[in-house]
Formats: C-alpha cells, sequence, structure tokens
C-alpha cells in the first residue's frame, strides 16, 4: 500500500540549484540576485557586490526618497520570495538565496550616501564581517529563526509560514546592515572631528 500523498503546489527539495533551476523562474533569479547566489564560494559577498554594483547605478537614476520606495518594496516581496524559494529548498536558509544582502545593503548604502569608495570599500567590509560572523544581536536574530525552522514537517507551509521565514531571512541581514550604520556614522563623525 502506497502512503505517500502528493501535494500539486510542493516540489521536491533541491539538493544543489543550478542555472537552468534558478532560471526557470522569476520568483528564483530575485532569490539568488540574478545568478550572483550560485558563486561557488561566498554567495553572500558575490550577492552584496552585485547589490553594489545595481546600487552605484541605479543612484544615476534614482533619488535616496526613490531607493527607500524601491527597497522598502523589495523587503516586503523578499520575505514572500525567499521564503517561497527557501520553501522550494527544502525549508532552509541556502546560502545562496542572497536577496537578503542585496536589499540590506541597498538601504545601507541608501541611507550612507553619498561616500568616498573608500568609505563604500570599508562599509563594505564590515557588512560582510558582521553578515558572517553574526555577533550580537545578528545572531541572536539568526539563531532565533534557524530554531523556528528545526520543524522537519514535509507538507507544504502555510502562505504565513512562508513570510515568516522569509522575514527571518532577511533580518538578520537588516540588523548587520544597521550595525555597520552605526560604524560608518562614527566613522565619519570620527573623520570630521579630526580634519
Amino acid at each position: 500500500m502506497n502512503t505517500e500523498t502528493t501535494h500539486p503546489t510542493s516540489t521536491p527539495a533541491v539538493a544543489t540549484p543550478t542555472v537552468k533551476w534558478v532560471f526557470a523562474k522569476i520568483t528564483r533569479m530575485i532569490a539568488f540576485g540574478f545568478g550572483s547566489g550560485l558563486s561557488p564560494k561566498a554567495p553572500g559577498t558575490a550577492g552584496t557586490l552585485f547589490a553594489w554594483t545595481t546600487f552605484l547605478i541605479g543612484d544615476l537614476f534614482l533619488s535616496t526618497q526613490n531607493w527607500l520606495w524601491l527597497i522598502t518594496g523589495s523587503i516586503v516581496l523578499g520575505c514572500w520570495i525567499c521564503g517561497h524559494v527557501s520553501e522550494e529548498l527544502g525549508k532552509q536558509d541556502f546560502g545562496g538565496i542572497v536577496w537578503d544582502e542585496i536589499v540590506a545593503f541597498w538601504l545601507l548604502l541608501a541611507l550612507t550616501m553619498p561616500m568616498t569608495i573608500w568609505m563604500q570599500c570599508l562599509a563594505f567590509g564590515v557588512f560582510r564581517l558582521f553578515d558572517a560572523l553574526k555577533p550580537g544581536p545578528i545572531g541572536l536574530i539568526d539563531h532565533h529563526f534557524k530554531h523556528l525552522e528545526g520543524n522537519t514537517n514535509s507538507a507544504p507551509s502555510s502562505v504565513l509560514q512562508i513570510l515568516w521565514r522569509g522575514f527571518g531571512i532577511i533580518a538578520d541581514d537588516l540588523a548587520a546592515a544597521f550595525l555597520t550604520y552605526l560604524v560608518i556614522v562614527a566613522v565619519k563623525v570620527a573623520i570630521k572631528l579630526a580634519a
């Protein structure tokens, strides 16, 4: 007797996403930072580099207010996208999902620009350090959401579960961006005081 149940809306977990798999759906393309998350080494760094590049290009055309509207929409939409793609990957915060790094770094740059290239490099380095090491509140947020994901229920998640999982994926990067913002502001103030 076959006891397996099939769910038409669920897809089997993907072990290692391929270029073909990522580019088969717009949600996957966005979650994987238009391919930057497919980097075999340090996908989060590749996603942040993608964010930096696209911000510098977009900054030629968008005001800070426009950026903030775009980022807000990208965070809200990103909760669904990251949660949904995570569901397709087997309910985990897969390293190749880099939309969280992208929107968080966009927000950091939108709040701190204009900056010299050296200050932008510092922002990039500090953000990556905080995102990788997850000190203090970043680690608490990351641990909280990963602990919730300890549920091994194989049934498809509800819409609210998908949105909450997506928020969890994005939240620790927003915390890393906030702490990086504080560092950059402190450095800017120190430079002004030393001048």
